[in-house]
């Protein structure tokens, strides 16, 4: 592996403060929410679809618009990174590997984890380039940032349905990482099993990987949204 390239949210960065917030905002208990985010992972849905059940007619961009311009906005600070990023990350980079930031977000979050100045040599989000997962083109934006080959590139993330099968489907390798919600329900789904090039608990169990060379996962004859 030459490139690997990392997905955003759960797992670079934890979510609670994110879903907090809009608990807040909305006037729930977050442990209200949290519950809802989780239904809404069980059933295959976006985790965002938690937001539409406690307001049915929400406009999630309005309401975003709504709560940056009263001070609410996006936040990100160190307490919000898994532990073991920035050393797996350092590590990977020590060992000459390439490695991009690239997942679903907006300009400002894009703003934000730059400002965090992670060991990485490229941060991106999907509202900088225009296209967000699960569309093919947005994996082909990460192969052209990762300056490798695709059965040399790595993508790494959590949801299946976002991160393992679109990346696969790219030519990419692929690693289910299980942490969140996503990546804890759907860690043992037979098509996340036979699809992944590998599965870890955490990002530093990485570097162990760089010796390996997988065989190509048998892809499921129909990789379905989960």
């Amino acid at each position: 592996m030459e490139t690997i390239v990392f997905d955003i949210g759960e797992t670079l960065i934890r979510d609670d403060r994110y879903w907090a917030s809009w608990a807040n905002w909305l006037g729930v208990p977050p442990h209200t929410l949290s519950a809802l985010v989780g239904a809404a992972v069980v059933q295959g849905q976006d985790s965002a679809d938690a937001l539409s059940l406690l307001r049915p007619d929400i406009d999630v961009t309005e309401a975003s618009l709504a709560r940056a311009a009263a001070g609410r906005g996006e936040h990100l600070d160190e307490s919000d990174l898994y532990p073991d990023v920035r050393p797996a990350l350092a590590e990977l980079r020590a060992l000459g590997v390439r490695v991009v930031v690239a997942g679903n977000g907006t300009v400002r979050a894009g703003e934000l984890l730059r400002a965090l100045d992670l060991p990485a040599d490229l941060v991106a989000t999907s509202d900088e380039w225009g296209v967000a997962k699960p569309d093919p083109e947005f994996f082909a934006r990460v192969l052209e940032v990762s300056r490798a080959e695709p059965q040399s590139t790595l993508y790494v993330g959590d949801h299946p349905a976002n991160d393992l099968f679109p990346a696969k489907s790219s030519g990419l390798l692929a690693a289910h990482l299980r942490r969140g919600p996503c990546g804890y329900w759907w860690a043992d789904h037979p098509d996340v099993s036979e699809t992944a090039d590998f599965r870890i608990n955490a990002l530093t169990d990485l570097p162990a990987l760089l010796t390996k060379n997988p065989e190509p996962a048998t892809r499921p004859r129909a990789l379905r949204a989960l």
